[in-house]
């Protein structure tokens, strides 16, 4: 590799702790809601299709409702909007067209890992294809003044919101329309198209929210082949995931989030600056509007049975209990590095979100061979509650192999390779 023309070097200036200490946190935090989809079929939401929605299994699905759903993507995607400013401010000896040309490289090489991460690696809830789309987007807002892009990240989640609302409108006229229908038939009424329809358009959707045992069955023997086998068998959710769903749901929610997380830098919310009584209250109005929220979502879906409209009607108030309990969390982190109190687990924590990129890939490989037919086929096998003794031996691992593995090395391997493609010239690594 050779040196850029533009003369632009990667600054070696120090990090920042604290938001290592978030990155740290939220990467934990995405394993923990990740592992559903490693390990079970369609339970991500809804735990009646596969994993158990009883017993300890509710109670964590109740658990990651209430404090971690869309909250740990949601400080990840913060982290990334806030790297936007670090490495276009931290960049020297360019000009700004070469900060941009590399900036822009940079995510290039992002998207080609999230397309081997998902295709190749077999993880199709991976978040750098996304990253490195939405990035593109996020770079052309970096100079806007904070209270402008909290204002515009505002309005991006009213727009997602909006498709919500729509959905949940088409999905209850849906249900009303075949709930009517099948009624006329139990009274021994002819249908006629238009009923017959409304039957035909609600039982496919039930189809594609419900699973029967069967369908999961099918799945877990899908999984359980040998790997070019499971390759294939993927492709057309990795298809789905990498476009339908990310231009209609990531792409806005991952967006607003990494300009919140610009507005956040900028104020000094994310290195720990505000004073304690300024996270004080922002972990006490967080928590308060947020976990409140999600609690009525929660309750309400349990109350219905974990109907399917129950989903839909809960997915248009997301973003106003999924971003308070964000909030809320970041501030609780803050308070944590400020306190000085275990100061292994911070450096720990650290550690482990300076190797983020490496350690998700590793997630993904693990978990991969724990679950899947090349490895030791494990999918679809455990309960749900049974998939967080894994993730406690994930956590423990990275907690004492990231802090070992930085005494001697200056990044993580893949942090390297990433770098090193980035600037087109070989960084050192051994320290």
């Amino acid at each position: 590799m050779q040196t850029a023309s533009s003369g632009l070097q990667p600054n070696t200036t120090a990090r920042i702790a604290a938001m290592d200490t978030i990155r740290g946190i939220a990467l934990f935090g995405i394993l923990l809601m990740n592992i559903i989809g490693f390990g079970l079929y369609k339970a991500y939401f809804d735990p009646t299709n596969n994993g158990g929605s009883t017993g300890w299994s509710l109670n964590v699905w109740w658990m990651n409702m209430l404090f971690f759903e869309g909250t740990m993507r949601g400080m990840f995607s913060m982290l990334f909007g806030a790297g936007i400013l670090l490495f276009t401010g931290r960049a020297t000896g360019g000009t700004q067209e070469s900060v941009t040309d590399t900036f822009f490289r940079r995510l290039l090489w992002m998207i080609l890992f999230g397309v081997i991460h998902c295709y190749l690696l077999l993880w199709d809830g991976e978040i750098l294809y996304t990253y490195g789309i939405v990035g593109m987007f996020a770079f052309s807002f970096r100079h806007l003044k904070p209270g402008k892009l909290i204002v515009g990240a505002a309005c991006i989640l009213l727009v997602s919101t909006a498709f919500s609302v729509v959905d949940y409108v088409d999905h209850k006229e849906a249900y009303t329309q075949a709930t009517a229908a099948r009624a006329k038939r139990a009274k021994g009424l002819v249908l006629n198209t238009k009923d017959t329809e409304a039957i035909a358009k609600w039982n496919g959707i039930e189809k594609q929210e419900k699973y029967s045992p069967q369908q999961v069955q099918e799945e877990i023997n899908a999984r359980s082949k040998d790997y070019w086998s499971i390759v294939q068998h993927k492709l057309p959710e990795n298809v789905y995931m990498q476009t339908h769903f990310l231009y209609f749901i990531n792409f806005w929610d991952t967006l607003a989030m990494m300009l919140w997380g610009m507005a956040f830098f900028k104020w000094g919310i994310l290195k720990a600056e505000k004073s304690r009584r300024f996270y004080l209250l922002m972990a006490l109005f967080g928590y308060g509007i947020g976990i409140t929220i999600n609690y009525f979502e929660t309750a309400h879906i349990v109350e219905q049975q974990f109907s399917i409209l129950s989903f839909y009607r809960n997915f248009m108030s997301y973003q106003f209990g999924r971003v308070p309990t964000t909030c809320g969390h970041i501030a609780l982190i803050m308070l944590f590095v400020q306190s000085g109190i275990l100061p292994w687990l911070r450096k720990a924590l650290a550690a482990v979100g300076q190797m983020a990129f490496s350690n998700y890939i590793m997630h993904s490989l693990i978990c991969n061979f724990i679950f899947l037919g090349y490895g030791l086929s494990m999918y679809g096998k455990l309960q749900r509650y049974e998939l967080y003794y894994i993730v406690a031996g994930i956590w423990l691992f990275q907690l004492i192999a990231s802090p070992i593995w930085l005494r001697y090395f200056r990044f993580g391997p893949l942090e390297w390779m990433w770098r090193s493609l980035t600037y087109w010239q070989r960084q050192p690594f051994r320290k």
